[in-house]
Order: C-alpha cells, then structure tokens, then sequence
C-alpha cells in the first residue's frame, strides 16, 4: 500500500474516531502500532524519508550506476509509448553545465525522443542506432564531461558479443540470469517492434512491471546503456526489483506481523488500549537476543498538521510566481495529501492560472482549507519569499524559520530604512550647500 494511501486512511480512522492497527513489512523487517486520536500519534506525526530521486542530467548524460540507467529505461518507454513528459525526455542534456556543445551541432535543432521515433516511423534499428549509437557520439562531443570520467562506447547491433550472461552457478532461475550483449540487442528490437503495434492499436501505453514485453523493454534498454557506460549489468531479476522498488515478501515475516496484528487488535476489543504496544521486528536479535522489541506508544506530535486539536502549517512560496493551480496541486494534494480541497473563487473567470499575490496573499496570510472527502481542515500560514527553490516551489518551515526569516525581512527593511535616510539626509545638505 502506498504512502498515499495510509494517509487516506489514517485521516478517516481520525475522522471516525475508529483505533487502527497500523502495519507493514520489507523483507526481513517488519512493525506494528496502534493509533488512536488524542492518545497515540497518527501515521502522519513524522516525516516520512522522500523517495529517492536523480538529477535529470545525470540519467540523461552521466549515469553511474545501474539505477541511472533503469530510470532513463522507463523515461524512454514512456516518451515513446506512453505520454510523454518533457522533463522525463532521454535525449542527452544539452544545457549540461559541465558539457561543451561541439561546434558542428550549435546551430542543429535536436527533436525529442518521441518526434524522433515518430518522424522515423518507430522502426526498432534506426531507434537502437539512435539511442545506443548516435547519441552517445554526440556525449563524447561534450569533452568536458569525460575529463574525470570514463567516456562512454558507441554501440553497434552487428557488433554486440555473444559472451554468455552470469549464471550464479547451476539450478538459477532463468530470470536471474544476466543476459549476454547480443541477446539484449535483439530482444531490445523485438520489444520495440511489439509495443509500436500496441501504441498504435490501444493508444498511450502505461508501463507495468507484470506486463512480460513492457518489462523485457527496460530490462534490454537499461543493460545496453549500462553496457555502454561500462557499468555492471543486472539480471531481470534484479531490474524487476528496481524498477518496480519491490521489496521482496519473506512469508515468515508477513506471519509474525499478522500474529501481531491480532494481539493488539484483541487488547483493543477487550477494552485494554493502555497495553497496546509499538513493536519492531529487526532483522537480528538486539544484544538481549529478543527478536521482537516493543515500546509504549507514542503520544501525538503536537505539531502534527493530520491529528492535532487545531492543524496547522507554515509554507514559504513566492507569491508572485507561484499560481492557484500550482498551489492546488503541488502544496495542498501533493505535500497534505488533501483529495477535494474547498479553494474556489467564482467570478467566471480561469483564477487557477493566477498567482497568489493576483489575490491579496501576502506573508502572514492564513488560508483555511476543507476537505469534506476526509473530513478534513487545515490552516496554512504563508510565508513569501523570493528566494524558493523554482523547481519544488514551495517548503513547509517549522515556526523557528518563520521566524527566522521574518528577522531577516526586518534585518533588510532596516538597512532599506537607513539607506533612505542617509540619501535624504546628503540631499538636505547638498541644498544646504547650494543656498550658501
């Protein structure tokens, strides 16, 4: 279950008044605990760890690692079969700050992956040889990327080798079988072969790790870039894991966390909430060779914008760029989480196209937000700043930074104020001067 998810339905357990056992499992690891409004925090007290994300000129230019080249695999099926996101676009960053643009290609409109394949009918050589080929000559003219890296090697289909993949010794899977050059050259050319007519039959493709001719897709695409970058190849196995961020279910696990469940689930009806208990399960004994480890409970986080008796929240934008829309989508359903956020202004007119500042907000305004889907509200104090990160566009400050940064609002107002004085005070003396 996604974090989305648990959030949805730890704000209906609070909106309820309904206590919920609260679990989950990766692999060997695995928690449970009970949340109850006002007596025990809610799924969403602490901050949950951001997913992991790469730099778009890394994936596109310089990848490094396996991962690098798994994400521009799955960037590329979406530019080609799915809908395509600019951002997301595989072809290589030319605004590279650490790259040199050949002189031979400044004056060369280069076209995205998508009109590329498009204007060249999608045929699967042509598209191998532009990807695998063409574009990493054009790396190479970037000699400044590869001053403190090892550059990397243009690839040919005919010349692919037809070393056997590893194997990990005998009786492995064939999933978890690295594939040889040669095999992924040409099922890279069968798999692009297949999705074109399935774009063309069904429209925009979704991609799905269960889908067999979507997941070949990035397997192949993700160990030819890896290849060709020298960088260590991954069985499909492993990509599937990656790819999908799968964590592997270990069936022991899952029935020591349900076992679990139904201990706290039976203190609860028994009406004896006060030993409902947070317990962990670690990979490896603690140094008292206890498997499981419990703690009380936890109380509420005070400052929690879900479960506190009044939730509220600071947020630092900049009024003047950021829109309604923008706003609407990135701080309210993308940060809080809020699925129908009650934020209309009725005058005929498009206003989600508007910034902020079009409507009066300033820093210091309170914006009271309704969710009726979850029953649920939230005070959002702004805070404007011209200096916001352009691409997040907003950040959720505790009180110390507003703090903060209303000190060096004050800070700056004063020097403004002493500047101004001085000035008037050297006009009052040069007209002083001048009538003497």
């Amino acid at each position: 279950m996604r974090t989305a998810a648990r959030n949805h339905v730890n704000r209906l357990c609070l909106a309820a008044g309904v206590t919920l056992v609260e679990s989950g499992s990766a692999g060997y690891l695995g928690q449970v605990t009970v949340i109850r409004k006002g007596l025990s925090e809610c799924y969403e007290c602490q901050p949950k760890p951001a997913p992991r994300t790469f730099p778009g000129c890394t994936i596109r230019n310089t990848p490094s690692e396996p991962i690098h080249c798994i994400v521009w695999a799955k960037h590329l099926f979406s530019q080609l079969f799915g809908d395509p996101d600019v951002d997301d676009d595989v072809s290589p960053e030319t605004n590279d700050s650490e790259g040199i643009e050949s002189p031979a290609e400044k004056d060369v409109k280069r076209l995205s992956t998508r009109t590329w394949a498009e204007k060249n009918g999608y045929d699967p050589k042509l598209l191998f040889h532009k990807l695998f080929h063409a574009d990493i000559k054009y790396l190479l003219s970037m000699e400044k990327l590869w001053q403190a890296r090892v550059p990397p090697t243009p690839l040919a289909m005919e010349s692919l080798p037809e070393e056997e993949g590893r194997c990990g010794g005998d009786g492995v899977l064939p999933d978890q079988k690295v594939w040889s050059m040669r095999t992924c050259g040409e099922a890279f050319l069968n798999c692009v072969s297949q999705l074109r007519n399935e774009h063309i039959s069904k429209g925009a493709l979704i991609w799905d790790k269960d889908d067999k001719i979507a997941m070949d897709f990035v397997v192949t695409a993700a160990n030819l870039r890896a290849y060709s970058f020298s960088i260590p190849r991954k069985s499909r196995f492993d990509i599937k894991s990656m790819a999908g961020n799968i964590v592997p279910a270990i069936a022991t696990t899952n029935a020591v966390i349900a076992g679990l469940i139904v201990m706290e689930a039976l203190k609860i009806l028994a009406g004896n909430f006060n030993k409902c208990r947070t317990t962990y399960l670690p990979k490896y004994p603690n140094p008292r060779k206890q498997l499981l480890v419990t703690s009380p409970l936890f109380p509420p986080n005070p400052s929690c914008y879900v479960c506190a008796p009044k939730p509220e929240a600071s947020v630092r934008v900049n009024v003047n760029t950021l829109t309604l829309r923008l706003f609407q989508d990135l701080v309210l359903k993308g940060h809080f989480g809020v699925v129908a956020p009650d934020v209309e202004v009725e005058d005929g007119k498009d206003n989600l196209t508007k910034t902020l500042g079009y409507f009066g907000v300033t820093s210091g305004t309170r914006l009271s937000v309704d969710d009726f889907l979850q029953n649920y509200k939230l005070v959002i104090t702004i805070v404007h700043s011209e200096e916001v990160d352009e691409d997040k566009g907003y950040e959720v400050v505790t009180d110390d930074q507003v703090e903060m940064s209303e000190a060096i609002v004050g800070q700056k107002r004063k020097h403004v104020d002493e500047e101004t004085s001085d000035v008037k005070r050297q006009k009052e003396q040069t007209s002083d001067d001048m009538t003497l």
